[in-house]
């Protein structure tokens, strides 16, 4: 070959090889990010723990980091146990009397033998066999000696039709509805199967709406309630609701008992976008909102309020960045400062102080401060505009760290806020298990009806109050309505 042959050839091949380096380099880029992608889990993310078990997902790590650890299943050291007690208050008709039967070894019929008292005896929690009972009310007409005509009113809770279900059914069909998210046709056969009652499909449904209507006073009240708590949680879930591919959001807000003498759980149907939050109660708020650090719970249309950040998302996060980098001691430094000062609070708070000892505050508070700075060390920023360059694993966590840690150390210098936003997720449990057993809710304004019932069921629980009782009179327009927290 000549010399410009051989030139060409380098020239061509070094252009090929440049090629090959570009497309090797977006190779990596894109293993790495499918790497990620598998690699999230419930312990260093925001997905649920069901997912854990996906084919090729990656398992959290069963370890126990800093002072808190992880929490063993089943009952905890210190908790208070429950067992059947023994009680005196038996109704006679209720006591079943044993004696031997048959011959004795002699011969004799021992039914007739002297009776030398109880040697052993046993209580037992029993229900009975319930079977529906059909009642007729007759209204009678009567005249006075004026001649004037009157006729009895129809009883609360009776249909207007011939014949209709009693106020118990409807409240057990709402209950399993509502609480335990029953379907509608298994709904029917459940109540079918021990009672004898027949009620169709398509009543059992109609009961959701019946409901919502009669509690709805309550939960004005709630909503209400909300916007003068001292601190309320909030969260969002995603729900499929509707035609299909559509998808409706579920927000709830929410108080626990740290900080409100009135425990409040309140849902809103809508999307996630800005306009659903302005409608839902945070722009009506006056006290501190727990959250996720969605960026819609910081817009400035809703208005300044203090916030806490979900430190359980936080130490999540963390736990992604420790995995990120494995060599790093700033993420479980951060874990451990904000697990460290967690406990502290609950330990003040069981030992009825009004703070956390201003000793143990100071350390815990520099280690959180020292984790930070060693982390932004680390961990460089790339510049250039968000929209289109991607920061490093963890950089934008600790900038937020930084620049809130007021909103993420709220917790420790107030005893009345919870540190995570965890009793929001739990009153949206109920709705990720009607997802699961439902598919998709057909329905917005039944979902809407179902959430309103869900709301005030949960007020009414967290209260203390026997659950069938409250709906049974709300159906009977007894309502139970939450007091005002100066009188209650």
């Amino acid at each position: 070959m000549s010399r410009e042959e051989l030139i060409a050839l380098t020239r061509a091949l070094m252009a090929e090889n440049a090629a090959l380096k570009a497309e090797v380099a977006q190779l990596r880029e894109r293993v790495a990010k499918l790497e990620r992608l598998v690699s999230r889990n419930s312990g260093n993310s925001g997905m649920p723990p069901s997912a854990d078990d996906l084919p090729g997902r990656k398992k959290p790590k069963d370890r126990t980091t800093g002072s808190a650890g992880r929490r063993r299943p089943g009952k905890q050291p210190g908790a208070e146990g429950r067992a059947l007690a023994w009680s005196d208050d038996v109704d006679e008709r209720d006591v079943i009397d044993h004696y031997p039967q048959g011959p004795c070894g002699c011969g004799a019929d021992l039914t007739s033998a002297a009776d030398l008292g109880v040697t052993a005896a046993h209580q037992q929690i029993e229900v009975p066999l319930v079977v529906a009972r059909r009642f007729q009310h007759n209204l009678h007409t009567v005249a006075c000696r004026c001649g004037a005509v009157h006729t009895a009113p129809r009883p609360a809770g009776v249909s207007s039709a011939p014949v209709g279900l009693g106020v118990n059914l409807q409240a057990w069909c709402v209950y399993l509805l509502v609480v335990h998210a029953v379907p509608v046709h298994r709904c029917a056969e459940l109540v079918a199967s021990p009672t004898g009652a027949q009620p169709s499909p398509g009543f059992v449904h109609g009961l959701i709406g019946r409901a919502a209507a009669a509690v709805a006073a309550a939960n004005a009240r709630i909503r209400m309630l909300l916007t003068l708590a001292y601190v309320v949680s909030c969260d969002e879930t995603p729900l499929r609701v509707g035609p299909k591919k559509a998808k409706r959001y579920l927000l709830v807000a929410c108080t626990e008992l740290l900080a409100c003498t009135e425990l409040l759980t309140w849902y809103m149907l809508g999307g996630r976008d800005l306009e659903t939050f302005k409608r839902f109660v945070l722009a009506d708020l006056t006290g501190v909102v727990v959250h996720d650090r969605y960026q819609n719970y910081d817009a400035a249309d809703l208005g300044e309020r203090d916030h806490q950040l979900c430190v359980a998302h936080l130490i999540r996060d963390l736990e992604d960045c420790a995995e990120t980098y494995p060599c790093a001691h700033w993420p479980r430094q951060l874990q451990m400062a904000l697990r460290g000062l967690i406990h502290a609070a609950n330990l003040a708070r069981r030992q009825g102080k009004d703070a956390i000892p201003s000793g143990t505050l100071a350390m815990f508070t520099k280690m959180f401060r020292g984790g930070v700075a060693v982390g932004l060390s680390e961990v460089k920023r790339i510049p250039g505009p968000a929209r289109t360059v991607t920061q490093p694993v963890g950089r934008v966590l600790l900038e937020v760290l930084r620049d809130r840690a007021g909103d993420v150390l709220r917790f420790a210098h107030d005893l009345r806020i919870p540190p995570t936003s965890n009793q929001a997720e739990r009153d949206l449990r109920s709705a990720k298990t009607q997802q699961k057993i439902s598919g998709r809710l057909r329905s917005e304004r039944h979902t809407r009806h179902r959430y309103a019932v869900r709301g005030y069921l949960s007020t009414a629980i967290k209260h203390g109050l026997d659950v069938m009782t409250v709906l049974r009179d709300a159906l009977l327009g007894k309502l139970w309505i939450p007091p005002d927290p100066a009188t209650a």
